[in-house]
């Protein structure tokens, strides 16, 4: 199986706050923000592995501004890292100035999901081939999240996560 690029699985949903879609104080709710990142990420990740993709978790979320209502938002999703059958997706949310057109980034999450069969059982997707300073950035923290999630949910023993132990040596 050949590895790809993040820039491969790179996903650009662009879309307008409208006012169904905000809170009393006309700012985009979060839950609809989750919703777009979701579907941004999961059109990466299938790009990615060319395979039907469940959303296996949400690893992280800030919502570092809030997104008015009438912004123009864009969603930016790319492939951070795969492992075996599991890739985490790297997700950038950014809004637009009415007026200037300048572009400031809002929010960002990490997603990750699984590649499955037609039958819903888990199957070894690409690696990923990071090119850019920030990808080769995001590829290497990945590694550490897998580890932390793994050691926090039991599943790895604190030795085995050499990636966190190397942090404090």
């Amino acid at each position: 199986m050949k590895g790809k690029t993040p820039e491969q699985s790179k996903t650009i949903l662009t879309d307008m706050v409208l006012p169904g879609e905000t809170n009393p104080l006309n700012n985009l709710f979060g839950g609809e923000l989750l919703a777009r990142m979701d579907r941004a990420a999961s059109i990466a990740a299938r790009r990615h592995s060319r395979r039907i993709v469940v959303t296996a978790s949400v690893n992280h979320v800030a919502f570092n501004r809030a997104v008015p209502l009438g912004s123009v938002v864009t969603v930016e999703a790319k492939v951070s890292r795969a492992f075996r059958t599991s890739m985490e997706v790297y997700i950038d949310v950014w809004i637009e100035d009415r007026e200037s057109g300048e572009r400031t980034q809002a929010n960002e999450a990490i997603y990750t999901f699984v590649a499955v069969d037609e039958t819903g059982r888990p199957i070894a997707v690409p690696e990923v081939i990071p090119e850019t300073n920030l990808e080769k950035e995001r590829f290497d923290a990945a590694l550490r999240r897998k580890q932390l999630s793994l050691l926090l949910a039991g599943k790895i023993k604190p030795n085995q996560a050499t990636e966190l132990k190397a942090l404090f040596e």
